[in-house]
């Protein structure tokens, strides 16, 4: 397709940028433009309307997308840009290929029952409500997939080569480095979400290689972890509620962050630590990835730490109840006792777990666990903030139960982790390009790494561009 081309590679910032989602970055050169994530915006309602607008170049002008991993903000827009126009390859390892193969028909499916049961209860602004894009839409981006290998470089577009990089986020994911042909060579290193070095399932992520650029996420730019006492308050807040006989709603995300859950509930029931309750997960989508992540532990491989310690089933505290029908999720609204529900989503934007947050937020019996980042502008930030009404279908309710946040589950790299990881790099790049993070955040790594490296640094502005060469 005929397009204009610039004089010299450039780098659009079109999404995470003042935020942790939209996760989108184009190198464009003389040659060739490569998309670095496809993600979608969540949180506050003008970031949201940003997946509506048209996207900022023409999608079928894209030669290549290099996708880091699985999660939403950076791969759930790829339906929407296949729809409008895109028909080249979308680059990504073979488990993030097999993620997405879960994520995606599922994200559309639960956009097209929002839209469904908006138009039913007459909820929208919009008559009729349409979904952002349909489950056809995402097959037809999975179609559109080619898996790459760790540490193979692979030409994804004319005069750019990509290699992929264990990240250690999640099962697949990866930074992705950049290599630009030409009179002066270029190099460019995509973190994507930089896992932490103890995972309890993956190794850490891989050292940076050489680049010249590095864009680097900031979701956690501002702090540090306190893992420990957050573990305490976890636990406590779970043996608090069952001793009143309430229930405890765990909103998580599907992918890892159930994982990485269930292994600590497991770990907890069998040292005495935590009451033996029945564990529902109900979600299909985090069933479905738990499938792949026990194949992939039963395999090993790269990405698995050695030696990693499960049974036959190292997910299942005991009382492991997979709620897979529409009937199973309603029926968990019969239990009778003290349980926990872990339910996606993780910021509950969207999914079951906002009917599991309607039927038990009245009641100060319950609790609610946050145990992951709750961007701006969800119903998870409301919670964590100390809301005492939340907006659920429509309709407000009351909110009595317990409840706590307890981010020692994150499976973000926190700040001094980041700095520690580029302080790894076999050289100093020119520039930092300080990115996935709200204000603050992506503000604090920015004066970190100056700081502490001597690096120059920067934190772009949505839509900005800057010049590679």
């Amino acid at each position: 397709m005929k397009r204009d081309r610039t004089a010299a590679p450039v780098l659009r910032f079109l999404g995470a940028t003042g935020t942790v989602t939209g996760s989108r970055f184009l190198l464009e050169t003389p040659r060739a433009r490569v998309l670095v994530d496809c993600g979608l915006f969540q949180g506050l309602k003008p970031l949201r309307l940003r997946n509506w607008s048209p996207f900022p170049v023409d999608p079928a002008s894209i030669d290549a997308v290099a996708l880091t991993h699985a999660h939403l903000d950076h791969s759930g827009y790829l339906p929407a840009l296949a729809r409008n126009g895109f028909r080249g390859p979308i680059y990504a390892t073979e488990l993030t290929h097999a993620l997405a193969r879960i994520v995606l028909p599922d994200s559309a499916h639960i956009q097209e029952e929002d839209a469904g049961y908006a138009n039913r209860r007459g909820t929208s602004k919009h008559v009729p409500a349409l979904p952002l894009y349909t489950r056809a839409d995402a097959e037809r981006a999975l179609d559109q997939f080619r898996a790459v290998a760790f540490f193979q470089g692979v030409e994804v577009a004319p005069g750019v080569r990509a290699t992929f990089l264990p990240a250690g986020h999640i099962l697949g994911s990866a930074m992705v480095l950049l290599a630009v042909e030409g009179a002066k060579p270029r190099s460019l290193l995509v973190s994507g979400d930089l896992g932490r070095p103890h995972h309890p399932i993956l190794n850490p992520p891989a050292d940076p290689p050489p680049a010249d650029l590095v864009l680097v996420e900031s979701t956690y730019g501002d702090r540090r972890h306190e893992d420990a006492a957050a573990r305490a308050r976890f636990e406590e807040t779970i043996a608090r509620t069952a001793a009143r006989g309430g229930t405890v709603v765990i909103p998580s995300f599907a992918v890892d962050r159930t994982e990485v859950l269930l292994l600590h509930l497991r770990r907890l029931i069998r040292e005495g630590r935590a009451p033996d309750l029945p564990v529902y997960v109900d979600s299909p989508m985090a069933l479905a990835a738990l499938g792949v992540y026990r194949r992939a532990i039963a395999g090993g491989g790269l990405e698995i730490r050695p030696g990693f310690a499960g049974d036959a089933d190292p997910f299942d505290p005991g009382t492991l109840i997979e709620a897979r029908t529409v009937e199973d999720s309603i029926a968990i609204n019969d239990a009778v006792g003290p349980c926990i529900i872990v339910s996606a989503s993780g910021m509950a934007s969207g999914g079951r777990v906002l009917h599991h947050l309607a039927h038990r937020l009245p009641d100060e019996r319950n609790a609610v666990l946050l145990v992951g980042y709750q961007a701006e502008g969800t119903r998870g930030r409301a919670l964590a903030d100390g809301a005492r009404e939340l907006k659920l279908h429509g309709r407000y309710i009351g909110v009595r139960a317990e409840v706590a946040s307890v981010p020692a589950f994150s499976v973000h790299a926190d700040r001094d982790e980041i700095v520690a990881w580029l302080g790894r790099a076999p050289r100093a790049p020119e520039t930092v390009f300080v990115v996935h993070g709200e204000e603050a955040a992506a503000k604090g790594l920015h004066d970190a790494i100056e700081q502490r490296l001597g690096w120059t640094a920067a934190v772009p502005r949505y839509l900005e561009i800057v010049r590679v060469d």
